[in-house]
């Protein structure tokens, strides 16, 4: 019953453990694709990212985090300031980097039509 319990509750904590965190943000001044693997570059080499994604088009970033990795709103800004450019907006979500350039991507062919 005890080992019962634990695994009750082990598995009830598993979720909201493991949830996907990803930081999606608009960013300013990029104009070319290498302004776009810069910042990407940049991003992969945190030791908390699991993996990244630039849109030069929409200007979109996200950094996804490792599980239980975190990193403030601050830094990531940093980041992306001390590369040249700046962010307007920056949001935390529960999608996976590449959930979020499938949306990026399906947005784009959309206005395209």
């Amino acid at each position: 019953m005890k080992k019962l319990l634990i695994t009750l509750m082990l598995s009830a904590m598993a979720p909201a453990a493991f949830a996907v965190t990803t930081i999606k943000a608009e960013v300013n001044g990029m104009v070319c694709a290498f302004c776009a693997k810069g910042i990407e570059k940049k991003l992969k080499a945190l030791p908390e990212g699991q993996g990244a994604f630039v849109d030069l088009k929409s200007r979109v970033v996200a950094l996804q985090l490792k599980d239980g990795k975190e990193i403030s709103d601050e830094t990531f800004n940093k980041v992306i300031q001390d590369a040249g450019y700046s962010v307007s907006k920056v949001e935390r979500l529960s999608q996976t980097a590449a959930e979020i350039q499938a949306q990026v991507a399906k947005a784009e062919k959309a206005g395209g039509k």
